[in-house]
């Protein structure tokens, strides 16, 4: 009894620290935290813990998943790591404000006129109230009668909203639109009504788009009759705003979701099966209007994204998603009209059918965005093995043709198995989403070919009208890019081919082909060593390992050289680290280390070294590489047309000498005269330059993906920010330096010092191109006074043309001095003087 009464506790102490363990694995399991300080909704609480989520009590900005009611700043999306997730998209105002999308729809319709015909006729004040009063008096002219409806561009909730009979007494406002009534909507018990939809837009590179299957069916609470003079101020009529009919006498609550002034999309399409409609094709209407929609606006989130998320490689999990709320409404020849889109649409539960549908709504949504505990670790670990691929690749220069080609068939055969991941995990993506989708429907991209080719020309007629509205023209990358997004697709199949291919071209009687051999010739056998062999290890074994470690060819595989990636990064270590790294490993191969405790920890304490060794090998060499940029940075100087670099220094300084004299002129030139985008173009001519130093002395063409470049590209952002504020507060103080106060990247002094010569280097740009507009200006001042003067005297004398008159075009440009070249074609800026416009 003593004995097993002894056995009983040699075991407690087992099981107690098993419970331990236990219970400590719970309380570290990672947990999905969530920021709802920015919401009101109690729904989005009680859906978020219900998925298992844990809500932060304060503000977090570390959380996986923010949310908020409102816009965002895209500084906060800037901010965002990799594993975050919010539920909006920068950008997505331009068909989320009224009179933006009827501006991008309107350029859609001259394009695709056949195409883009389910939006009413829009004016867009106080820019179009000529047009509006002009269209109101044909239609008088030809005695037909139409009614306006009077919006605030981004008002809500039916405020502001008024009909007008005769368009001459519509107010000439600010920031409002008018738009067409339409006067013979589709009816439901003798009311008018309109349909809220649900669209999730999960991504923008590439775009997707789901249809929730449910919905809200709005109705007015007075019977119908078609407008005049005497019921035009009866809004519970003629306007189906929740938030205006609930003040109705005769607004009725539903017990169900067939009955009431409010009632679901799942009542409209057994309403219409009982009358004998088509409800595939009512809603396969209705879903093209919302594809060509969001076709409308996706070059305008694609740019706004890109520029919060500089770097992020194409296919990649978006950090930003979007529930929308589109507004339909029918008319009597079930035609779907958009009317407006909610980019904030309410999740208010007032009555029990709201919170059936938006409970749905939510828990469908935040399962197909996929917020995973574990991304956090995997995205911080993808991080640093993409920097250390990036600063571990080779610098020096190519000796002949065959490393020229084997260095192209590399980086080939990189972009081949690149591709090959991004497919394989856009489908297992697509395949999770199709799964989990719950009640949503996948609508874009569409599975039919015909449906595919259509989107397609529609999506590049986008990108080229924002190309030619800012001054450009459409990138040919970008077109192929959309191509192959969504039409000319690589299959898995496709690509391992293309892949054997090449393993296929490369390999010759199992040898590679013009490769010549790297490195140290191979060992012919085990380096000597002084200790002593264990007699428990077996000769087989001992003889495989002798072969493998000598570099013998296998009969399995046949024999390579070392492989340019592990060279290169040997190459770029120091001599000094290198030469210790090595014989480290030397050591470890051969000397025999016996399997205890002991030696296993010598062994993980050499290979820690190791490690540390190629870290502090990967910092030195990043410090290195940005204090080769900041003194390239210091030798730029900002050239002026015609004049030599000291006459430029000279302008610069006798402005800043006199500053209290042009201070109110540049001021008014670069805040008012100029628009954002030739004040765009202005820091553009920096930036390009900057891009072409970084890709110099970085020797990559990726520069987006350099954490450096990045910071740059948040500089560049904050000097535009506010209409140009941002660069004019740099003449009062380094107030951009703020940005970099809450965030949790870590900056270097370098860094700042090469921020701040970015700034200096946009301040002297300014200074020139204001000057210089100033200098054409007064030219074309005397010789107009010269001109006049000559008509007097002759009066035979022609007066030149208006073009003749125009300054020469300035050539802003960046200038190297020193041993570090810049680039050899500079960017051009020119600026006539009627009206200000720089090309770049």
């Amino acid at each position: 009894m003593l004995m097993n009464h002894n056995l009983m506790n040699a075991h407690q102490p087992d099981e107690d620290s098993n419970r331990k363990r236990a219970t400590n694995a719970k309380r570290t399991r990672r947990k999905i935290t969530v920021n709802l300080q920015g919401t009101r909704y109690e729904v989005v609480r009680e859906v978020v813990e219900k998925l298992g989520y844990t809500v932060t009590k304060d503000d977090d900005s570390l959380a996986y998943l923010l949310w908020n009611d409102t816009y965002v700043p895209t500084d906060r999306i800037s901010e965002m790591k990799s594993f975050q997730r919010i539920n909006h998209f920068p950008g997505m105002g331009e068909i989320c404000r009224k009179d933006c999308l009827a501006r991008n729809l309107s350029r859609m319709t001259k394009a695709h006129p056949e195409e883009y015909d389910f939006s009413p006729k829009t004016w867009i004040l106080p820019q179009e109230y000529n047009t509006l009063q002009n269209y109101s008096k044909d239609l008088k002219k030809k005695k037909k009668l139409k009614i306006f409806i009077f919006k605030p561009s981004n008002g809500a909730m039916g405020n502001g909203i008024a009909l007008y009979l005769n368009a001459e007494k519509i107010p000439q406002s600010e920031h409002t639109v008018v738009q067409e009534y339409l006067e013979r909507p589709f009816l439901i018990d003798g009311f008018k009504c309109d349909l809220r939809i649900y669209v999730l837009v999960s991504s923008c590179d590439p775009l997707k788009i789901f249809l929730f299957d449910d919905g809200l069916v709005r109705l007015g609470t007075e019977h119908y009759q078609e407008p005049t003079a005497q019921n035009l101020a009866v809004l519970f009529m003629h306007l189906t705003n929740y938030s205006i009919n609930k003040h109705s006498d005769t607004y009725e609550k539903g017990e169900t979701v067939h009955s009431g002034s409010k009632r679901s999309l799942k009542f409209l399409n057994e309403y219409m099966r009982r009358n004998g409609i088509e409800v595939a094709t009512l809603w396969a209407n209705i879903s093209d209007v919302i594809i060509k929609t969001m076709i409308c606006a996706l070059p305008h989130v694609h740019h706004a994204y890109k520029m919060c998320r500089p770097g992020q490689a194409p296919g990649s999990d978006s950090v930003c998603f979007e529930i929308l709320g589109f507004d339909i409404m029918l008319d009597r020849k079930l035609k779907p009209w958009l009317l407006e889109i909610n980019r904030s649409p309410s999740f208010g539960t007032n009555e029990q059918i709201d919170y059936d549908i938006k409970s749905a709504l939510l828990t469908d949504a935040l399962r197909i965005v996929n917020i995973r505990a574990s991304d956090k670790k995997k995205n911080l670990a993808a991080q640093k093995a993409a920097a250390q691929r990036r600063l571990l690749q080779p610098r020096g220069a190519l000796s002949d043709a065959d490393d020229r080609k084997r260095t192209l068939q590399d980086k080939r055969k990189e972009e081949l198995k690149d591709l090959l991941v991004r497919i394989r995990r856009d489908n297992a993506k697509t395949e999770f989403e199709d799964r989990n989708c719950g009640r949503f429907r996948r609508i874009f991209p569409p599975q039919d070919r015909f449906q595919q080719e259509k989107y397609t020309k529609l999506l590049l007629s986008a990108f080229s009208n924002l190309a030619s509205n800012v001054g450009g023209k459409a990138n040919s990358s970008m077109s192929r890019e959309i191509e192959r997004q969504y039409v000319t697709k690589y299959r898995e199949d496709e690509v391992l081919d293309m892949l054997a291919q090449y393993e296929t071209e490369e390999t010759v009687d199992g040898e590679w082909k013009g490769r010549r051999q790297r490195g140290p010739a191979p060992l012919t056998r085990m380096p000597c060593s002084n200790a002593d062999q264990d007699p428990d290890v077996d000769d087989s074994e001992s003889d495989l390992d002798d072969d493998e470690e000598a570099g013998i060819p296998q009969p399995q595989r046949p024999a390579r050289a070392a492989s340019s990636r592990q060279y290169s990064a040997k190459a770029r270590i120091p001599q000094r680290i290198r030469s210790g790294v090595r014989s480290q490993r030397q050591a470890s191969a051969a000397i025999h280390i016996p399997q205890d405790s002991s030696n296993n920890s010598l062994m993980h304490r050499s290979l820690s070294e190791d490690t540390e060794a190629i870290n502090r090998a990967i910092k030195e060499q990043e410090n290195e590489l940005v204090g080769i940029l900041l003194a390239s940075l210091q030798d730029m100087r900002i050239k002026f047309p015609g004049k030599s670099d000291e006459e430029a220094e000279e302008i610069l300084d006798k402005i800043m000498a006199d500053w209290k004299f042009h201070k109110p002129r540049v001021a008014s030139y670069w805040l008012v005269k100029l628009d954002s985008n030739k004040r765009r173009k202005v820091v553009e001519i920096v930036k390009s330059n900057i891009r072409a130093k970084v890709q110099h002395v970085y020797q990559t063409t990726d520069v987006e993906s350099l954490k450096i470049f990045r910071i740059f590209t948040r500089v560049f952002n904050r000097l535009l920010w506010s209409h140009g504020q941002g660069l004019w507060n740099c003449f009062a103080g380094n107030s951009w330096e703020t940005i970099f106060a809450k965030s949790t990247d870590v900056i270097s002094e370098r860094e700042m010092e090469c921020c701040r010569r970015i700034t200096e280097l946009c301040k002297d740009c300014l200074l020139i191109v204001y000057q210089f507009a100033n200098d054409a200006k007064n030219k074309s001042t005397t010789e107009g006074e010269t001109s006049r003067s000559n008509i007097s005297g002759n009066p035979g004398y022609t007066q030149p043309t208006k073009s003749s008159l125009a300054g020469p075009p300035i050539q802003a440009s960046l200038k190297s001095h020193g041993s570090v070249m810049v680039n050899k074609r500079q960017p051009k800026t020119s600026i006539s003087t009627q009206p200000y416009k720089i090309f770049s």
